[in-house]
């Protein structure tokens, strides 16, 4: 279990990057490639465990699965909707997984500095 999540994580973000990247030459499986891509990412990061219960870690946790559920519901808008609203919503789950991406390990170490 532990090397499957991490691949499922780098598969699905290679997807999720190729999905965004050619949906603007108007290939037809590209929102498909995205979506799935996000579901992956999504699923991975749902079941990594934190491996320290503090309360700033469990709130960028939330954040962290907050985005990856975003970068899902762009993917649904990328399929039902023909307008750029998706972007909106790749744009703030991206600042939630950037954000979180850089606070949990620095929360991490300093947790176990403790």
């Amino acid at each position: 279990m532990k090397q499957i999540l991490p691949a499922l994580f780098t598969v699905g973000a290679v997807m999720v990057l190729v999905g965004a990247a050619v949906y603007i030459t108007g290939w037809p499986a590209a929102p498909y490639v995205y979506t799935v891509g996000a579901i992956l990412v999504a699923l991975a990061q749902i079941n990594e465990r934190p491996r320290v219960q503090n309360p700033v870690i469990r709130r960028l946790r939330f954040q962290q699965i907050l985005g990856a559920l975003l970068l899902v519901v762009a993917g649904a808008l990328m399929l039902l909707t023909r307008g750029n609203e998706w972007i909106v919503c790749l744009t703030i789950a991206a600042i939630f997984e950037l954000y979180t991406s850089i606070r949990i390990p620095q929360e991490v170490e300093k947790e176990w500095k403790k």
